[in-house]
């Protein structure tokens, strides 16, 4: 069987796009399951891009579409979604110490290291991790602060950050970057 067989074969990404105030949130989904796989913004860096294989498919993200919108309607604290983002053993120790993160509340690269036993030179490995998050909003990587309060390395980039902050109470209205 060659290549290209093999590819038609597989089964197709399905992806949608849901407005936000983040700007359009690119969603993808496991072709088996549904599971939502990433949410991506315009211009993110690490984030997907439509690919031509991909099949354009709403259907697969009801539930993430109306969780998002009560997120951004300041009416829900707790995404409850069906994830798929596997990573390394050393990511996936992360990003769940991501999801504890509550609403409204910050933590550091620091404090995300002591959570998972890790040491502290290991601080650059877990803002590395954080940062290859392919679950933007959902997984709150926005939520994590440099030790010293900055509001530093979001892969959406500053504006976006400041505004699920923001929407979270976590920062005061106008807060510039």
């Amino acid at each position: 069987m060659t290549t290209t067989e093999r590819t038609a074969m597989a089964p197709r990404i399905p992806w949608t796009e849901v407005d936000s105030p983040l700007g359009p949130l690119l969603l993808t989904a496991d072709p088996a399951t549904g599971a939502l796989t990433s949410v991506s913004v315009p211009g993110q860096k690490g984030g997907r891009t439509v690919l031509a294989d991909w099949r354009h498919d709403p259907g697969p993200f009801r539930a993430a579409r109306e969780q998002l919108a009560a997120y951004f309607a300041g009416e829900l604290k707790e995404f409850d979604l069906e994830l798929s983002a596997p990573g390394s053993e050393f990511r996936e120790r992360v990003w769940t110490a991501l999801d504890d993160v509550p609403y409204g509340a910050t933590t550091t690269y620091g404090e995300i290291a002591a959570r998972i036993g890790a040491s502290r030179p290991a601080v650059r490995a877990v803002g590395g991790a954080i940062g290859a998050n392919p679950l933007l909003v959902v997984r709150p990587c926005h939520r994590v602060i440099g030790a010293d309060g900055s509001l530093t390395g979001y892969a959406g980039g500053l504006d976006r950050k400041i505004r699920l902050l923001t929407l979270e109470g976590t920062l005061p209205e106008g807060t510039l970057p």
